[in-house]
């Protein structure tokens, strides 16, 4: 659409399905690639992605042609189609039902991505879900504990 200008920056995190430690590092990266490929697809800009083996962070440069919730629906549909696909895990693969996404400013790109690719040693310090907490309260997102990334009961 002429004259439409936006700049609008999210950082997404999702979880494995009840947090399972699945993302393998011997196919992690093909998992990024292809994640990153299908965000690239809809018209949005890959700035950052990276994972732990239960969950994945990754920045976008969002397309306002696309909703964030139907971006994440492709994300996610599509990439646990793939890891089935190619039969990376000896059972099927779900990603947790829901995400996080938290706005940016473009004063913030630069230290979001350092965060993101800093994961593997941001997480020798604290867990996914003490992060998660984390950036919902940084975020001053209202949340109810009983919905965060949980294991089964």
């Amino acid at each position: 659409m002429p004259n439409t200008y936006t700049q609008l920056y999210v950082h997404c995190v999702f979880a494995v399905k009840y947090r399972a430690s699945l993302l393998e590092t011997s196919w992690d990266e093909k998992l990024r690639l292809y994640i990153a490929a299908t965000v690239q697809n809809d018209g949005h800009k890959m700035l950052a992605i990276n994972n732990m083996p239960d969950h994945l962070h990754f920045l976008v440069g969002l397309n306002p042609k696309q909703s964030i919730s139907e971006m994440m629906r492709f994300v996610k549909g599509d990439s646990s189609e793939w890891v089935n696909k190619e039969k990376l895990t000896p059972h099927k693969f779900y990603w947790q039902e829901g995400y996080g996404a938290f706005s940016n400013s473009k004063s913030q790109v630069d230290s979001v991505v350092k965060y993101i690719a800093n994961q593997q040693e941001h997480h020798k310090k604290t867990t996914f879900l003490d992060e998660y907490r984390h950036m919902l309260s940084k975020a001053g997102v209202a949340y109810d504990e009983r919905y965060i990334f949980k294991l089964p009961e």
